[in-house]
């Protein structure tokens, strides 16, 4: 089965909103842990208790774990398998990109069933050029596995490359219509998910906290918003973004981590917390945010 029928399902049956497990080292402050590894796996286990039951995506951010080392490392690995096991889907959070076999060697870091760190999805850079994402967006396809390809992203340096006008690989002009990178990226992705149904695998990374984009973004797949919650995005923010997307299930995956993660450490307050921002969000599905 596809990454994309799969989310689309899930997403259908648990709720839209995806939950980050980002273990900062003020968020193990709050919950009283030390910095270590000891506390980053009482933190994310704990945070994986309370949520991964609960909702249809979870996304931990590899560098939080990658600053323990191979100890952080095996920790993440519990954070994918346990999450799995409790029914969630995993998008993990790494933003790898390069060429070639390097690019190979990362699609099967994360994506190949044999992998300890085998995820059902993760995110990937576009700006060696798309076409250097080929290897992941083959291994992907090969075990039914999905990608979220950064293009229109919530950090305020993004639109200098993103809004730059794109060229051609010969560095002619991409045509009349002067596509930006971010346009350029998002008409790839529609391409890859062309004939998908109901949902194509291959995601685009779009911030919840963005102005006017002009940029079309029904790309037959999913819309990763992170910046809903704590960063600032929000139900208004997410109708005026995403309004003519939200129809069909898996579409747009608003992301939120330290909105969720205040909320604990106790599973049954991450559960709450969770719970109450999916029905917020089905009930913009509905329309009757509140």
């Amino acid at each position: 089965m596809t990454f994309g029928r799969r989310l689309h399902d899930l997403v259908a049956e648990r709720g839209p909103l995806c939950a980050g497990i980002d273990p900062h080292a003020g968020l193990l402050a709050e919950w009283g842990l030390p910095d270590t590894v000891a506390g980053l796996e009482r933190f994310a286990l704990g945070a994986v208790a309370g949520l991964a039951p609960y909702v249809a995506v979870v996304k931990p951010q590899s560098a939080f774990y990658e600053r323990f080392g191979s100890r952080g490392i095996a920790v993440l690995e519990r954070v994918v398998s346990e999450s799995r096991a409790a029914g969630a889907l995993v998008l993990l959070d790494v933003k790898r990109g390069d060429i070639g076999s390097t690019s190979q060697a990362y699609a099967d870091a994360y994506l190949d069933p044999a992998s300890p760190l085998a995820c059902d999805a993760i995110t990937i850079s576009p700006y060696l050029g798309f076409g250097s994402l080929t290897p992941f967006l083959d291994t992907a396809r090969r075990h039914g596995a999905g990608a979220f390809v950064l293009a229109l992203t919530s950090n305020p340096e993004g639109p200098e490359v993103q809004g730059a006008l794109a060229t051609s690989p010969a560095g002619e002009a991409d045509d009349a219509a002067a596509k930006t990178v971010a346009g350029t990226v998002l008409g790839h992705l529609r391409s890859a998910n062309a004939d998908a149904a109901p949902l194509g695998s291959f995601g685009a990374v779009v911030g919840a906290t963005l102005g006017a984009t002009g940029e079309d973004l029904a790309i037959n797949g999913p819309l990763l918003a992170p910046g809903y919650g704590a960063q600032g995005g929000t139900l208004a923010d997410l109708e005026r973004i995403f309004g003519g997307l939200w129809g069909v299930p898996g579409q747009v995956l608003p992301s939120t981590s330290r909105g969720l993660l205040r909320a604990g450490p106790e599973p049954a307050a991450l559960r709450a917390a969770a719970e109450r921002d999916n029905d917020r969000l089905r009930a913009l599905l509905s329309g009757t945010p509140r």
